[in-house]
């Protein structure tokens, strides 16, 4: 049977999977830089023979081709994405980072080194399959404007077009052996906001003679606050948070300015356009109220992830199979963004979590962290997981 078949093959190139994500662990690039990385994922792609094609400058998308006859030919495509952190790796591990300032703190070299793992057993087994197997190893995730938007330009999904998309993506929070579906909306969108509040400085003994923006932007911070506890609609999650405020004055010195920002993460897009017309007017109008001014600038970033249910369903089954039921969890909404989302858009996609923690090895620590690493028996997993599910939505 197929899934013994992909079962034993994961196995026998466990091996390879480790080093080629050690390769990629000890040399990580940062976005729109993966120049070494998509050579290394080349040479992999050579070696096996599979044809490819390069996208959006450091992309590479190839196609695997089963030999089985069939009456229609189905596409299915299985993404990774290749980028690094700009993190200083703390972890003393044999493949630790070797580019000072740069870590694959994010899981991308097991997404990467995991798509190519399934790529050897896919194309081992090429006579015991119809259809088409798109693989797409992407740059950029991790910034604006993601590399998924820049490929989906170029054509990714298009000569052949996929029925479907399938990701996944490490998860700390779940145990090594197990992995995590959730149908529907799963991660949010992110849009990035830089404000400056303007006013008029002075002594802050005379605060007559000024016009405060501290006490206008603390105005403006709670109002913004209203967009989600009075505007946005309680069924639908949205999350809008400031991280950075710089005044700038001195205890006694009230600045000119403030300059602030935030993110704003929402599950409906025609919420996320509106919200953002409300906060700008809404910071705008305060500012001027109190005798300032406000520029307010949005930076869109990525749109919602959603999971389209039947093929996540599916694939839930799937894995259900290949892994034991026991093995597969249910996720919740995750507030966080994802490129991947731009794919969700456009085509029927399912975003899957690949769970990578073990607590006895004291490997807990959060993507986006210096102590970031991940139990290597997830390798076993991740291959075989995309190769089998690949297989299954073809109708092999």
């Amino acid at each position: 049977m197929i899934k013994e078949q992909i079962q034993e093959l994961s196995k026998k190139i466990f091996n390879d999977v480790v080093a080629n994500r050690r390769h990629l662990h000890s040399h990580p690039e940062l976005s729109f830089q993966e120049v070494a990385t998509s050579a290394f994922v080349a040479s992999r792609l050579d070696e096996l023979e599979i044809p490819y094609i390069k996208m959006a400058d450091t992309g590479l998308v190839g196609l695997i081709k089963g030999t089985k006859p069939a009456d229609s030919e189905k596409v299915i495509a299985l993404r990774a994405d290749m980028d690094a952190l700009p993190i200083v790796e703390a972890n003393d591990v044999p493949y630790k980072s070797q580019n000072p300032g740069v870590m694959h703190a994010c899981g991308h070299d097991v997404h990467t080194s995991s798509l190519l793992g399934a790529a050897t057993i896919l194309s081992r087994m090429k006579d015991q399959f119809s259809g088409t197997i798109k693989l797409i190893f992407q740059p950029a995730e991790e910034r604006l404007p993601g590399g998924a938007s820049l490929m989906i330009k170029e054509g990714v999904l298009e000569n052949p077009k996929p029925q479907a998309v399938i990701g996944q993506h490490v998860m700390p929070l779940i145990d090594a052996g197990k992995v995590g579906f959730r149908s529907g909306k799963y991660m949010a969108s992110t849009d990035e906001l830089y404000v400056t509040v303007k006013g008029k400085g002075g002594h802050g003994a005379q605060p007559q003679q000024n016009i405060d923006p501290v006490i206008i932007t603390a105005h403006i911070l709670t109002a913004l606050q209203t967009l989600v506890s009075r505007y946005s609609d309680p069924k639908s999650p949205c999350v809008l948070s400031f991280g950075k405020v710089i005044a700038n004055g001195a205890t006694n010195v009230i600045p000119n300015e403030v300059y602030l920002e935030g993110t704003f993460r929402a599950m409906d897009e025609t919420w996320r356009a509106e919200a953002h017309k409300r906060m700008k007017k809404m910071a705008e109008g305060i500012a001027e109220s109190m005798g300032g001014s406000c520029e307010f600038n949005i930076m869109n970033g990525y749109p919602f992830l959603i999971n389209e249910e039947k093929l996540t369903a599916a694939a839930r089954s799937h894995a259900e199979d290949y892994l034991g039921k026991e093995n597969v969890l249910d996720l919740d909404i995750w507030m966080a963004a994802e490129d991947f989302a731009y794919y969700s858009q456009v085509a029927d996609s399912c975003f899957y979590r690949l769970g990578i923690r073990n607590e006895s090895k004291g490997i807990v620590s959060s993507v986006h962290t210096p102590t970031f690493d991940i139990d290597e028996s997830a390798l076993q997993v991740g291959p075989g997981l995309m190769a089998y599910l690949a297989l299954k939505q073809l109708g092999n």
